[in-house]
């Protein structure tokens, strides 16, 4: 601890590293990850009626604001609380002038709609996320589909008012219907405003709740709306759609954000603009050639296979693909062939896969030529 003198009363001050429970070896992250743990633990929503709470938040926050400035904490490395302020006429505070910053807190969404004891309010924006799947052809050519959500709406029976039928709304007392109430302490002299935590900055308390949402004003809801899936589009993209999220008292309802899941395919499998697919063809089909009906996207198809086609061959459709987003046109079909060996050969196919063996000789692939030469060349 440290004295201090502030306008003629002298004060304790707190060492900046022992408030935040670090070392004066520490590093940044490790200053951080310690203000947003004792931050969250002592702040003052977290800790109703507690008085002291926000004495202890200040106090941390103080202490982040000068072990997170280099020069700031450099100067009270070296003086003490005098070297920023915490001795003479120029203070203002438990750390001299240090402004208080709750924005490395993050705290956003544990409390809530925070009213904190600086005013600044850290609340829930009524954005809802939902999720909806479509079909590989759906995906592949857009569509229209529906969507259905749970949100929070405004309440039906009392208009959002969250007063019975037939009652009004009083005055709050406590901000005297301004919606504001004014904050200081002695210790931070400067007087600051923050939303009325009993009115939640309306001006007016309810006082006959309504029987449907107990006062509050809101009720969940089952939602269906229809979003518009576009063409080519990819699983795991959004849509949003404004104010179809949660009302939010005294803002504009949220956002609906829908992510779309492709469901897998049968036969086809996408990479990027391109459809892939296999096909497997005989022994036959594959030495002679032939021409094969395949599956599209449009239905069936003829494709031409070569005669000579090795196996793990990719032969290309071109234009029946995905559509582009950005260009136009479409992209291929990537179909990979697979020769399909037969098995279980009865004595005259054995018979006749020896003869046809014995008519090849030495007449060998071109991928099994080349790898004999690579071979003789191994071991000449």
């Amino acid at each position: 601890m440290r004295a201090a003198r502030f306008g003629g009363i002298c004060l304790a001050v707190k060492d900046p590293y022992e408030v935040l429970g670090v070392t004066r070896s520490a590093t940044q992250d490790e200053i951080k990850s310690a203000f947003r743990k004792h931050g969250a633990k002592h702040h003052p929503d977290r800790n109703p009626g507690d008085d002291g709470a926000v004495q202890r938040f200040k106090e941390i926050n103080a202490a982040h604001q000068i072990l997170s400035d280099p020069k700031k904490r450099a100067m009270f490395d070296r003086f003490g609380a005098a070297g920023i302020g915490g001795a003479g006429g120029a203070a203002t505070g438990p750390f001299g002038s240090v402004p208080i910053d709750l924005s490395e807190l993050n705290i956003d969404g544990l409390f809530g709609d925070l009213l904190g004891v600086l005013g600044i309010r850290v609340g829930d924006r009524g954005h809802v996320q939902a999720e909806v799947s479509v079909s590989f052809e759906e995906a592949t050519f857009g569509t229209t589909t529906k969507v259905s959500y749970q949100r929070v709406k405004t309440c039906a029976d009392c208009g959002g008012t969250g007063a019975a039928k037939g009652t009004k709304l009083a005055r709050c007392s406590a901000c005297n219907g301004r919606g504001r109430v004014r904050f200081q302490q002695g210790v931070f002299p400067i007087a600051v405003e923050r939303s009325c935590s009993r009115c939640n900055g309306t001006g007016e308390i309810v006082v006959t709740p309504c029987d449907s949402c107990r006062g509050v004003g809101l009720r969940g809801s089952e939602e269906e709306t229809e979003i518009t899936v576009p063409k080519g589009v990819e699983s795991g993209s959004t849509r949003r759609i404004e104010g179809k999220g949660n009302m939010v008292r005294g803002r504009k309802p949220g956002d609906l954000e829908v992510t779309i899941r492709v469901r897998s395919h049968e036969f086809f499998r996408r990479s990027g603009d391109n459809v892939l697919c296999s096909l497997p063809i005989t022994f036959a089909q594959a030495v002679l050639g032939d021409e094969i009906e395949i599956p599209t996207l449009d239905g069936k198809g003829i494709m031409r296979v070569p005669a000579g086609t090795q196996p793990g061959t990719l032969l290309r459709l071109r234009g029946k693909g995905v559509p582009r987003r950005v260009m136009g046109g479409r992209g291929d079909q990537l179909v990979e062939i697979q020769v399909e060996i037969p098995t279980d050969l009865d004595a005259r196919q054995q018979q006749l896969v020896n003869e046809l063996a014995g008519e090849l000789g030495e007449s060998v692939q071109p991928q099994r030529r080349t790898f004999m030469e690579k071979l003789k060349d191994l071991f000449s």
